[in-house]
């Protein structure tokens, strides 16, 4: 099994990521309240926009197997931290997607974003707000 990412300390309370596979670099950086510049996305940034992501995704692969494609479906969302201790508390997301599909197909979509395996990881104690907007 080969590594995912390798990670480098730059300093100044930022790190620069590297793709093993494909070699894509993206930069973290601590957030403006704590201690850092909030430049680019931190840690639990990244941690809540990973939940958007493979709840997109794998509802892409689902709507692809049904022969339609989620195009222009997107997400926004909102991380809450909490502190004592320090940790992100909720993730709240919302998707938004055209209304191109029947009532029943919108279910299997939804039941498929909320049980990716993104959120399956996440700890019981993260709540998980998600909600699906279909316009």
């Amino acid at each position: 099994m080969s590594i995912t990412s390798k990670i480098v300390y730059q300093g100044g309370l930022r790190t620069e990521a590297e793709h093993q596979g494909s070699g894509q670099r993206f930069i973290t950086d601590a957030p403006l309240d704590n201690n850092g510049k909030g430049e680019a996305f931190s840690p639990t940034d990244l941690l809540a926009t990973s939940l958007a992501a493979c709840a997109l995704t794998v509802m892409g692969i689902k709507a692809r197997s049904l022969d339609f494609d989620l195009e222009e479906a997107s997400a926004e969302v909102l991380k809450v931290m909490e502190s004592n201790p320090r940790r992100v508390g909720e993730v709240q997301v919302k998707i938004s997607l055209k209304d191109n599909c029947d009532e029943h197909t919108k279910k299997v979509l939804e039941k498929i974003g909320l049980t990716c395996p993104v959120a399956k990881s996440l700890s019981p104690d993260l709540k998980q707000s998600i909600t699906f907007y279909w316009t």
